[in-house]
């Protein structure tokens, strides 16, 4: 029994949706997104909301109903309001700016890490140090939230590197100063 598919997913004013036959399609204030619909489940929409039902009493058709009806709520979700990560990056002289559609970061290597933000995304700076990252894919913003965070990932004696704003990095302890016990 899939708990999540039979949730119904409520379109927003300003968002349409058009269901056809293999395809939804949503468009919204942010952009537009497709979802491609799996022939197991069946997708209806009635009085703002969209229901996905399952055709086939399986395990395969109950994980396919969950699995569609979150992409169709993300689609959704994205056109109208948008998602975003928070990144913070750590470190003495690690900063970051956005020059055209590229990233320019320095991460303490001998040369500067240029990245080239994607369509659909957009990266703004704030105090060199705060990267947010929005768009209107959840996949998107968080593929290149998680490229941009391997650059320098942070590492666990002093937490220097790139982090979401929400992590928490539990620190190591480093050698003790005092030698214990020698001549």
């Amino acid at each position: 029994m899939s708990r999540v598919g039979k949730l119904p997913v409520k379109v927003p004013e300003k968002v349409k949706v058009v269901i056809q036959n293999d395809r939804l399609l949503a468009e919204g204030p942010l952009g537009k997104q497709e979802v491609a619909l799996d022939p197991i489940v069946d997708v209806t929409m009635a009085d703002g909301t969209i229901l996905v039902k399952r055709k086939e009493e399986t395990a395969l058709g109950r994980c396919r109903q969950g699995l569609i009806r979150n992409l169709v709520r993300n689609a959704v979700e994205g056109v109208g309001i948008g998602f975003k990560k928070e990144l913070d990056i750590i470190g003495v002289g690690f900063r970051a700016e956005v020059k055209g559609q590229n990233l320019v970061m320095t991460l303490g290597f001998s040369h500067l890490v240029e990245f080239p933000i994607p369509v659909g995304v957009k990266i703004a700076v704030d105090k060199q140090t705060h990267l947010t990252v929005s768009g209107a894919s959840k996949h998107l913003v968080g593929e290149t939230s998680a490229i941009i965070r391997k650059f320098r990932q942070p590492e666990p004696y002093k937490g220097k590197g790139i982090r979401y704003s929400n992590e928490v990095i539990r620190k190591k302890v480093g050698k003790s100063a005092a030698a214990t016990g020698g001549k």
